[in-house]
């Protein structure tokens, strides 16, 4: 593995945990307008038709690859302006 790999590593995983978090709050504040509701239904939740069900994790899945993508990719930019290798 190459030691930019190594180096960038803990930083993908802070950025990574960061990328969640923003992500989670992004799904709910879509699902308050989208839903009209609070909550987004679990997968379990008798109250809940399918319908609504599968359109939240879509929805849910949807805004966590966003974000992820642009996290991930903006954290490697910033390290290859940084240090002047792609840690990819």
């Amino acid at each position: 593995m190459k030691a930019s790999k190594i180096v960038y590593k803990p930083v993908g995983l802070a950025l990574g945990a960061l990328s969640g978090a923003v992500a989670g709050a992004a799904f709910k504040q879509a699902w308050k307008v989208l839903g009209h509701d609070d909550d987004a239904p679990d997968a379990t939740d008798a109250d809940r038709a399918w319908r609504e069900i599968l359109l939240a994790a879509a929805l849910q899945g949807a805004i966590f690859a966003v974000v992820k993508a642009a996290v991930d990719r903006g954290g490697a930019t910033a390290a290859h302006r940084l240090t002047g290798v792609w840690p990819g």
